[in-house]
């Protein structure tokens, strides 16, 4: 059943109109970000290809023993430069931002200003 007046119903709407105008490329892949109420996930996608590059979330082993929860700021920050220096490992050094439908704030805004810090460019 679609609630046609859902939160999520709206944020996938936009997430489509946004999704026409980026394109990730081989040169310049992008960086998407998917935020649930428990964990944060983002990946850097090649959309020529088809392929995920490289990803990080707060599911992930090695970084959920550093977090005590993986659905606040504090998280994001962390799988922000996380997903920088696995970027740097694959050889990306410039992504295109995908926010995934959501406002830049919050969660969203602090995994961005994160990836940057260490180095991403976007």
């Amino acid at each position: 059943m679609i609630r046609w007046s859902s939160r999520d119903f709206a944020r996938r709407r936009i997430h489509l109109r946004i999704r026409t105008k980026l394109k990730g490329t081989a040169q310049a892949p992008r960086l998407n970000v998917f935020r649930s109420l428990n964990h944060i996930y983002a990946q850097i996608i090649d959309d020529q290809s088809g392929h995920v590059l490289v990803s990080a979330s707060s599911v992930d082993p090695e970084v959920r023993k550093t977090l005590k929860t993986g659905g606040n700021v504090a998280a994001a920050k962390v799988i922000g430069s996380v997903m920088a220096a696995r970027a740097k490992q694959a050889g990306i050094g410039m992504v295109i931002f995908d926010r995934g439908g959501y406002a830049y704030h919050g969660r969203v805004k602090a995994l961005a200003d994160a990836a940057r810090e260490s180095g991403l460019k976007f």
